[in-house]
């Protein structure tokens, strides 16, 4: 019988579990870091880690371009459903050669949860400087638009048409916007951010450089406003958003529109 949710997977034979999950990862990311079907290294040596545990309704997945080093080029963490359904919590492509930036950690080591839970302001400020967005660690790779069918072709062996994300920071939701994702849960919030950092809006008028991630220049950056969200400038934490996108879908309306990155 065929699994229908990531529940169902994780109560299969362990290689059976590796061939489905492993329909997550674009085909153009081992391509371009030379990693082999065996998720090994040429001593081999693991490339790829999966926690799906049976009885779990939930896989963590990081695949490593070079055993032992410290960040995965990619790193999913996906679970299903009240209704069975798969829905997508965090998704993360790093580019290895890039810079790293601690906004995952303080300077003793404690985790931040990418700034959400504790914040890094140095390293944040460092990363903002960098050209980085709110929770990166090194830049991307730019592989979303790989990732999407993955994440399809992954769906689709579950028998579903629909599959849930949960952007966890205001760059994340517009992005997700441009590639057909729609809103379940947020899209007046969203609406609310658009106007508020439009000209006489009750965002703009804090962006009033009191803080590195507070400029006057972020009303009209998607990045930039991001880094003022997470920084405050609402009051409460950007939260209580959720999407979905039917498989096939290509493109949404954003609630950005006109924005630069």
């Amino acid at each position: 019988m065929r699994a229908s949710t990531i529940g169902g997977v994780n109560l299969l034979p362990e290689d059976q579990k590796r061939d489905i999950y492993t329909r997550l990862i674009p085909q153009e990311l081992l391509d371009q870091f030379n990693i082999p079907p065996s998720f090994t290294d040429p001593e081999g040596r693991p490339l790829l880690e999966l926690q799906c545990t049976a009885g779990s309704p939930d896989v963590a997945m990081s695949l490593y371009h070079r055993y032992g080093f410290p960040d995965p080029i990619l790193y999913g963490h996906l679970t299903d459903t009240l209704t069975g359904q798969t829905h997508v919590l965090l998704y993360i492509l790093n580019n290895p050669d890039s810079p790293r930036f601690d906004v995952d950690r303080l300077p003793d080591g404690a985790k931040t949860r990418f700034g959400t839970r504790r914040r890094n302001l140095e390293a944040e400020q460092a990363a903002l400087e960098a050209g980085l967005a709110p929770g990166q660690v090194r830049k991307g790779l730019r592989m979303l638009p790989n990732a999407i069918p993955a994440f399809e072709e992954f769906v689709r062996s579950l028998g579903d048409e629909v599959y849930f994300v949960e952007p966890l920071y205001y760059h994340n939701a517009v992005i997700f916007e441009r590639y057909g994702f729609t809103y379940q849960v947020g899209r007046r919030r969203m609406e609310r951010i658009q106007a508020g950092f439009l000209p006489g809006g009750e965002f703009r008028a804090l962006l009033d450089g009191s803080t590195p991630f507070r400029m006057p220049e972020a009303a009209d950056s998607i990045r930039l406003r991001s880094w003022a969200i997470h920084d405050g400038i609402f009051g409460e934490p950007f939260t209580n958003i959720t999407m979905y996108k039917h498989v096939g879908k290509s493109t949404g309306i954003s609630t950005c529109a006109g924005c630069r990155w």
